[in-house]
């Protein structure tokens, strides 16, 4: 038995050490060729997979795991999303979305049929082929950074409505192998749904905030971090138990936390799970495809995925179209979800393992969805080049580049105590948009009850800045008591952020020339400045005439600082 686990252990080390070095060889490489990281990892997975050197053979173990990155992905879109917003939003989530998802579901399910499919079975490939990959899709936009225009907000609604529609369609399957009454089925599924995201809300309320308050007051990281990763999981593992699909019950748990003010300190914890997992995600679809397959069928595979893409592309475009979205968005839109998604691989299995699919048709169907999601990258590309506007005009992307004073401050604060407090009331008074970033659970409350823009975080952690919007910003002002927190966060800015300007409030001249060092535009020393002042009306109540008091106090000041 020891000897059985030592092989086990070596073997999972094996794979952990060729998915690694795949990731770092191939990826890079792709982002320099200017194919996109996504592409990088389909690749590498390819290569260390069964088709490729055949260094990992588990496929389905290696799935299983990267799924979690597309759960962790749904949390942070869901946390930057404002209920408000996504109200906004219902037009194209519940209309589009539904018109896509019907559409589309129906006409593949047509053609199967008259394929030769039974009726069941046709009506399952359907509805499973309609739908777009989250993982892709969302990982494109946020990568392009172009989530917040028109064209990320129109395929991220069909998205979300694609999320909705697994209930009802896991519950199609399952009620399509045992003969039951499609209708009342499907009303039990969404009174499911409605009771649990409904208990979600309010576990959120009055449960997840009140453990972060405890948890951030005891100022260990790591226990936070694990704190926010069980708000997550918990609540996916809640929502699949009512039979939803896990990423969307992480989506409905980042929409819970979206006005917590311990948004931007989870967003940089959870960060790199996302990252690593969704690459790994990427890697096992890169594993998926069976090379034998489709050296064998490869006029078959190829002219079918042709056909299921620009089927679906013409679909959504039209329903696009239908709902006023401009056409230029509605192509990109339409490129981008033109592939079939990871909910398709949940729906294939549960219909293989309920009778309802054949093993060849399983694994015939794996391989079509597999190949239109590698393909998605390039589909993405062709989209932005299609939809280029002639010279002068203007793209979705310098829309985005122009940002709304609300989501990007102009003035972020780190620290605030007394003199962060002043510097936001001024910049308040001003009109500017500022964000300030503070430690303290107590000052974090209580300036968000006086009407300040605050949230808890570590602000010399370079996702929190991330977090926060700081690529955005112009200016940081660093504030903090501590000097060497205060030293990390000034050559951190410096380092990842060169085009935002510094300012920094140091204890001492000592303490200004080493953060002027670290990378701040400007350091005050608060000692000199306070014995400026006092120096003043020290001269003024003794008599000395106000030009020879100003004379003085500005050549001191100058003297100090040259």
């Amino acid at each position: 038995m020891s000897k059985y686990n030592a092989r086990m252990e070596d073997a999972y080390l094996t794979h952990i050490l060729a998915l690694l070095v795949a990731a770092v060889f191939i990826v890079p490489l792709f982002q320099r060729t200017g194919l996109g990281a996504v592409l990088g990892y389909l690749t590498a997975g390819a290569v260390v997979g069964p088709w490729g050197l055949g260094v990992i053979d588990e496929v389905e173990e290696i799935r299983h795991i990267a799924e979690f990155g597309v759960v962790f992905l749904l949390f942070l879109i869901g946390i930057e999303q404002k209920p408000a917003r996504l109200w906004s939003m219902r037009k194209l989530v519940f209309g589009l979305g539904s018109i896509q998802v019907v559409a589309t579901g129906a006409a593949i399910a047509a053609i199967a049929w008259t394929l030769g499919q039974p009726p069941k079975t046709a009506l399952i490939i359907g509805f499973a082929l309609a739908l777009s990959s989250t993982a892709f899709g969302l990982q494109l936009l946020a990568g392009r950074g172009e989530l917040s225009t028109e064209y990320g907000r129109t395929a991220f609604s069909i998205l979300l409505l694609q999320d909705l529609a697994v209930v009802p369609l896991l519950a199609l399957v399952s009620l399509l192998s045992a003969d039951a009454s499609l209708l009342e089925g499907i009303e039990y599924a969404i009174l499911d749904a409605v009771l649990v995201i409904g208990a979600v809300i309010l576990a959120g309320r009055f449960f997840v905030t009140p453990v972060l308050n405890i948890v951030a007051v005891s100022r260990t990281k790591e226990l936070f971090t694990a704190t926010a990763v069980l708000a997550v999981l918990g609540t996916a593992w809640l929502m699949e138990l009512a039979g939803l699909s896990l990423a969307l019950g992480a989506f409905v748990a980042g929409l819970m936390m979206a006005d917590s003010h311990y948004r931007h300190q989870i967003t940089a914890d959870i960060e790199p799970f996302r990252g690593i997992l969704l690459g790994l995600f990427f890697m096992a679809v890169g594993m998926s495809v069976d090379f034998g397959l489709l050296a064998r069928e490869a006029l078959s595979v190829v002219g079918l995925a042709v056909g299921l893409m620009g089927l679906k592309t013409l679909i959504t475009w039209g329903g696009c179209r239908a709902m006023g979205v401009a056409n230029r968005d509605a192509l990109r839109t339409a490129l981008l979800l033109s592939q079939s998604g990871e909910f398709a691989f949940v729906l294939f299995g549960l219909a293989s393992v309920n009778g309802l699919l054949g093993g060849e048709a399983f694994q015939f169907l794996t391989l079509l969805v597999a190949l239109t999601m590698a393909v998605t990258p390039v589909m993405t590309h062709l989209g932005a080049r299609l939809a280029k506007p002639a010279v002068g005009g203007t793209t979705a992307h310098d829309v985005k580049a122009r940002p709304q004073d609300d989501a990007h401050p102009q003035v972020i604060i780190a620290g605030f105590g007394r003199v962060g407090q002043r510097i936001a009331g001024i910049l308040k008074e001003a009109g500017v948009s500022y964000l300030a970033i503070e430690q303290s659970v107590t000052r974090v409350e209580q300036a968000r009850k006086d009407g300040y823009r605050v949230f808890y975080g570590d602000s010399s952690q370079v996702d929190v800045l991330n977090a926060a919007g700081v690529e955005h910003a112009r200016v940081l002002v660093c504030t903090l008591d501590m000097s060497v927190s205060a030293l990390r966060m000034a050559h951190i800015a410096h380092q990842h952020f060169p085009h935002i300007k510094i300012l920094a409030r140091a204890r001492d001249q000592r303490h200004r020339q080493e953060l002027l060092k670290a990378g701040a535009t400007t350091a005050i020393a608060e000692t000199l400045e306070a014995s400026l002042q006092l120096s003043a009306e020290a001269l003024s109540c003794v008599d000395v005439k106000p030009e020879r008091t100003t004379a003085i106090i500005d050549r001191t000041r100058q003297d100090y600082y040259r």
